[in-house]
């Protein structure tokens, strides 16, 4: 009984909703009807659209505006270096070598034992010392006799001389005996003079750098010697690329920078070749060096010479300066933006670039930074005006 109840309201549920959907229908089909049979303006309705499209135009327009500007504007962080006119240098550097003034080795003159050594290395010597001796024992001999003979014609002159004065002898006899004298005499002074070439003495004041001798070697001229140096007189020798012939003369300035002895010292050319080396196509130069414990002959030395000097004028660090196929630029901060000014370069030198037009003192050139930085850009200077 149950189960043929529901089925009765089944039936009539789908009749109801059956109804409903109709209605449903009809009444979309109805207003469908009503417009179509409505007269349309078709020309008023052509100004319409394009009067939204004119508005939808200027939208558009202003936003791509409003995003361009957003994207094209930066605000970036930068540092500016303030430009100053003052005194700038051009330096060539060279290395060169420490050597002394004198540096000489103290041969024998002659062939001989060596009986005594009266120095050692490290000993500071005075000129003329005798620092070692050569065995002379036969030219003593000599210069024994030689000093006998010389007594003895010495003796007889002076008899001569006076039997000559009262007139007793000849002239013969009295310039015999004068000319006895001098002939003995020369050769005792040959003697002397040969007794030093037994020794090695110091041609100059300095110090003892080098000596391999020992008692009983025989020392041979040109071949057995000490080494002295005298550490008091020091200079640099260098040699100068052919392209700087023209502007490195006696004369320049020159910073001398000993990196083994962490030193340096301002110096001057005193010494600058005329000629060109035809195999390394350099000249020689020399610099003179003042007296300082810290620096020894030998040592490697850095020459930076100034050959291009002005005084007045405007310089930019290397970094600063951008390329372009039209020519090298800077950035400088106008009032917090960053405006693009073309320059010429001169020389450039310890990291700075002399700026031969294009800048003036007062400039702020954007350094830090600068390689993200366009024209136009905003800038904020985060460390100072250096």
């Amino acid at each position: 009984m149950r189960i043929k109840l529901m089925h009765v309201l089944i039936k009539l549920n789908s009749h109801h909703t059956y109804k409903k959907m109709k209605k449903l229908i009809y009444i979309p089909a109805l207003l469908l009807l009503a417009a179509c049979s409505k007269p349309k303006d078709k020309k008023a309705e052509l100004a319409e659209l394009k009067k939204q499209q004119s508005e939808l135009n200027n939208k558009i327009a202003k936003l791509q505006s409003e995003i361009g500007t957003t994207d094209s504007v930066k605000t970036l962080d930068v540092s500016v270096y303030k430009i100053e006119t003052g005194s700038f240098s051009n330096y060539v550097e060279v290395q060169g070598k420490i050597d002394a003034e004198e540096n000489v080795t103290a041969y024998p003159q002659a062939q001989g034992t060596i009986t005594a050594i009266y120095v050692k290395p490290g000993q500071r010597v005075s000129k003329g010392q005798t620092l070692v001796q050569l065995d002379k024992s036969v030219l003593q001999q000599q210069l024994a006799q030689a000093e006998a003979q010389v007594d003895l014609m010495s003796t007889l002159y002076d008899r001569q001389k006076n039997l000559w004065d009262q007139k007793i002898g000849t002239e013969v006899q009295f310039l015999q005996a004068k000319t006895n004298l001098q002939t003995t005499q020369k050769q005792l002074d040959a003697i002397k003079q040969q007794a030093v070439l037994y020794s090695i003495k110091s041609p100059i004041n300095g110090t003892v750098e080098s000596m391999d001798l020992k008692l009983g070697q025989v020392a041979m001229p040109g071949m057995t010697g000490i080494n002295i140096v005298n550490d008091n007189s020091l200079k640099i020798k260098a040699n100068v690329p052919e392209s700087y012939a023209g502007s490195v003369r006696v004369g320049n300035k020159v910073k001398v920078v000993v990196p083994d002895a962490k030193d340096s010292v301002m110096a001057t050319i005193n010494f600058a070749a005329k000629a060109i080396d035809p195999v390394s196509r350099s000249f020689p130069v020399e610099v003179k060096l003042p007296s300082r414990a810290s620096l020894r002959p030998n040592m490697t030395a850095v020459l930076r010479i100034a050959d291009y000097t002005n005084k007045n004028a405007v310089t930019v660090p290397v970094k600063a300066v951008r390329q372009s196929e039209s020519g090298d630029y800077v950035y400088v901060n106008l009032n917090g933006i960053a405006k693009r000014a073309a320059i010429k370069e001169g020389a450039i030198s310890g990291g700075l670039v002399e700026v031969v037009s294009g800048l003036k003192a007062g400039d702020e050139v954007i350094v830090d930074g600068v390689a993200d930085v366009d024209e136009g850009d905003k800038v904020r200077v985060l460390q100072g005006v250096k």
